[in-house]
């Protein structure tokens, strides 16, 4: 049996904030157990703060090596101001660098057929600067992807989905966004 936390959980929102946040919460516990109870049963209710620690810890664990949000607009500027054909080699090396074979697909609605131990994906990647992503590409991207009998599909984008594509991307299981480069 696989448990699987509820997404909108106090622990849940704690593990998606900044690590600090679960330690402050941890510290305030503590120092409101000692500050509010008699001196012999304080230590007992600060041992029910220890979950806010470890929620701590596991938050710190993830966010250890990640960059930091300066450093990912900065990409992402970088990113935006690159031609597609600058681009899609950054690109292609990404993927091959992932271990994929990446085959160039000229005049469909996905740019590139990643393969990778028997499995397929395909990438539409040249409306990436775009500032609206809407239903259509998605939907060219998804039938693409059914004729040609791809396992997944990946839309890569600087900017948001429109309501309607976002919905459909995530009904149809497609991957959207920007991979890390």
């Amino acid at each position: 049996m696989k448990f699987k936390m509820a997404e909108n959980s106090l622990f849940a929102i704690l593990l998606r904030s900044r690590w600090w946040i679960s330690f402050l919460i941890f510290a305030l516990f503590c120092l409101a157990s000692f500050a509010l109870l008699p001196l012999q049963y304080a230590p007992f209710a600060a041992i029910g703060s220890i979950p806010f620690a470890a929620i701590g810890l596991i938050a710190l664990k993830r966010q250890w090596s990640q960059p930091s949000q300066a450093k990912l607009q900065a990409e992402q500027a970088r990113i935006a101001n690159l031609s597609w054909k600058d681009f899609a080699a950054e690109l292609e090396a990404k993927f091959v660098s992932q271990g994929y074979q990446v085959t160039r697909l000229n005049n469909s609605p996905a740019d590139f057929k990643l393969e990778k131990a028997g499995h397929t994906t395909l990438v539409a990647a040249k409306r990436y600067k775009a500032a609206t992503h809407g239903l259509e590409a998605i939907q060219a991207l998804v039938t693409q992807q059914q004729a040609q009998g791809a396992d997944k599909a990946m839309y890569v984008c600087l900017e948001e989905l429109t309501t309607q594509a976002a919905k459909f991307a995530r009904e149809r299981g497609v991957e959207v966004g920007m991979p890390q480069m």
